[in-house]
């Protein structure tokens, strides 16, 4: 069965966006280029799960006319995915993407059984925490940045019960950077 991965970067307080939406704060990484993160991201998965307002922002972007071959290599792949995007809003299909209004837990539930690789689950907190709340999150991959923000939008939050999690991995970069990857215990 596909596994719902969550994958974000998080500030040391919890926080994935600053007071106005910014981003400014996340650290860069000498020793890891953004195409090779995206394209590790993407090696085992064959969908993304968005919600509408990370799919308006990036859904479709593409990157500068003059990024190297490798970045232009990664885009090509991320936009090779399925895409599926969450919204109460957007209520129709385009070429790019599949728009679920309703039903999320048994939709989610249908694509799981499909074969093939993992999902990439691409949202806000309001995504997250939806997804947290019918439990259809299998594995958490968070990036924590060393910053605090202090203000902001925080990754979890109204979430409704507790939910149990596995220690995957932990990988530390110069950058100060952690990857923390768990899996949620099975009740």
């Amino acid at each position: 069965m596909k596994k719902v991965v969550l994958n974000l970067a998080v500030s040391l307080d919890g926080l994935i966006e600053g007071p106005k939406g910014e981003l400014d704060w996340l650290v860069r990484d000498e020793e890891v280029e953004y195409a090779d993160i995206l394209q590790e991201i993407l090696a085992d998965k064959d969908i993304i799960f968005y919600g509408r307002v990370s799919y308006e922002k990036w859904g479709n972007v593409q990157p500068d006319e003059n990024a190297d071959a490798k970045l232009q290599g990664a885009y090509k792949l991320l936009h090779s995915k399925k895409k599926y995007v969450f919204s109460r809003t957007m209520k129709h299909d385009d070429t790019n993407a599949v728009f679920i209004n309703s039903n999320i837990k048994e939709t989610v539930l249908d694509i799981k059984q499909q074969p093939g690789k993992d999902i990439w689950l691409y949202g806000g907190s309001d995504l997250t925490t939806t997804f947290l709340n019918l439990d259809l999150i299998d594995v958490f991959r968070l990036a924590v940045h060393p910053v605090i923000l202090g203000q902001g939008k925080p990754l979890f939050k109204d979430i409704k019960e507790r939910h149990k999690l596995k220690l995957l991995d932990v990988k530390g970069y110069k950058s100060g950077i952690i990857l923390e990857t768990y899996e949620k215990v099975l009740r």
